[in-house]
């Protein structure tokens, strides 16, 4: 049975925080889907396929790693892919606390799908999407939070 992942998100946008967690899942899989998640309480800055283009562009030489946009229940996106774990990176006692409560219920809805918890690199876990769109609205540079695919596009 193939190890498929599935690493959730809104990636909006994409930072160098979520690229530190999908290498270094990399050697505990063999594929890994970022799902990137359309939440209807939420209002991006960037269109579904812009994000799914930046992983694409960010892991174009890592067959391991692909992306898909995805809406409902990440439990049930899980299902249809076959993942039976769940990534999510952790960058603070309180990201714990709150994805333990989501992984507790996806547990209960499905004991199949298992998650596992990376904490963050201590040097990005200041880099948050929240923290480097409010730099984008207002005219920052937010290329230190950013991967390079993600700062050509925004800075030509």
């Amino acid at each position: 049975m193939q190890r498929i992942c599935l690493f959730p998100g809104t990636f909006d946008p994409v930072t160098l925080g979520h690229v530190d967690i999908i290498n270094r899942a990399l050697p505990l899989f063999d594929k890994i889907v970022v799902g990137i998640g359309i939440n209807s309480s939420k209002n991006p800055m960037f269109s579904p396929e812009q994000r799914m283009e930046w992983f694409n562009e960010i892991y174009k030489n890592e067959p391991k790693v692909e992306s898909a946009v995805y809406e409902g229940l990440t439990i049930q996106y899980c299902e249809k892919i076959n993942a039976h774990f769940i990534l999510r990176g952790i960058r603070f006692v309180s990201d714990f606390e709150y994805e333990k409560s989501i992984a507790d219920a996806n547990r209960t809805l499905d004991r199949s799908i298992e998650t596992i918890f990376l904490t963050g690199e201590p040097m990005y876990t200041s880099v948050a999407s929240t923290i480097v769109r409010d730099i984008l609205k207002n005219g920052g540079n937010a290329s230190p939070f950013l991967p390079q695919a993600v700062i050509n596009s925004l800075y030509p």
